[in-house]
């Protein structure tokens, strides 16, 4: 069995009569990737500031590489790096003195934090931007700046609470295949999101939260298979010869959901030979198709099916720093 780098215990944090985290516990192995998934709202952003020593737990424990987060909270911040929701970086120094800056606080050899620095600016591709100030970088770049900056220490643990909030599809990808790098390297990941495609990208398991409390945990397979089996899905080439597909499909699985100005079927919970049958049937009956699979429900259902809204919702009650 894998170490365990980070770990929580019945978390509860209370805010006068509001319980932003109710009863929280959750375990991370070294070198994986642990997804908090849940609407703003949730308390993500308050679990992490527990476990990152900037809010005490009301009750419960939690522990840093081997680390008490109460009672340890010097060895736990040297332990790890964070990646707030909001950049950290100083806009008016460059992204090498911002990367100098926060060497300096960690008390590190300048001679190490000058080599560091050159290593994570080109990690993150920010080699040309290095000698520019932030505040003229891009969205993407100033997100990857500030992720370099939480790793100038080359800490285990690190921290990523959505860290690609506001950034476009692209550069969101390629902020992925830097924290792919990462777990490649070793670092192990906290990663809260409420996107549930980056979840299902990233994560090697998953905890879904909402309104404080967690509802499901798995890995992204096993939390889609809590939705229901995959389902067939037939897509024909032709509009007028959608429902003669339909009527052959019912004689092979029963129930069809028809959607005919896309010119699809879909059949829940269908298998492999059932989709061997119905390939050839349609082939007998010379129906043409542009499209025949299965289709595994997404994270989107999964939190629709246990929350009753999608994740993207937000929540009436906002979550209180502390």
């Amino acid at each position: 069995m894998k170490e365990l780098v980070i770990e929580a215990e019945n978390l509860v944090k209370r805010f006068g009569d509001f319980t932003a985290v109710d009863d929280v516990s959750f375990a991370v192995p070294k070198g994986s990737v642990f997804g908090l998934l849940g609407p703003n709202g949730a308390g993500k952003t308050t679990t992490v500031r527990m476990m990152t020593t900037l809010a005490v737990p009301t009750s419960g424990s939690a522990r840093v590489a081997g680390h008490d987060v109460v009672r340890e909270p010097e060895a736990v911040r040297a332990s790890m790096g964070l990646t707030a929701q909001s950049a950290t970086v100083d806009d008016l120094l460059t992204g090498r003195e911002n990367l100098r800056l926060i060497g300096d606080l960690y008390g590190l050899d300048r001679k190490f934090v000058r080599k560091r620095s050159d290593e994570l600016l080109e990690q993150f591709s920010l080699t040309d931007a290095g000698d520019k100030v932030v505040k003229d970088y891009s969205g993407g770049m100033r997100r990857r700046i500030d992720l370099a900056v939480s790793l100038i220490a080359h800490p285990p643990v690190l921290f990523l609470d959505e860290p690609t909030t506001g950034l476009d599809p692209r550069s969101r990808v390629e902020l992925w295949d830097v924290l792919r790098d990462l777990v490649r390297d070793g670092t192990t990941l906290l990663l809260t999101t409420q996107y549930l495609d980056e979840a299902d990208q990233l994560a090697d398991n998953i905890v879904v939260i909402d309104q404080g409390r967690i509802i499901a945990q798995g890995t992204p397979l096993e939390l889609k298979n809590q939705s229901g089996a995959a389902s067939l899905v037939v897509t024909v080439s032709r509009h007028d010869e959608v429902h003669q597909a339909a009527e052959l499909l019912r004689g092979v699985v029963g129930e069809v959901h028809v959607d005919a100005d896309a010119r699809k079927l879909t059949a829940p919970g269908g298998d492999v030979p059932a989709l061997t049958r119905i390939a050839a049937q349609l082939d007998e009956a010379g129906i043409e198709v542009d499209d025949l699979g299965m289709q595994r429900p997404s994270l989107d259902d999964v939190f629709l099916a246990l929350t009753g809204h999608k994740a993207e919702d937000t929540s009436n009650k906002e979550e209180v720093s502390a």
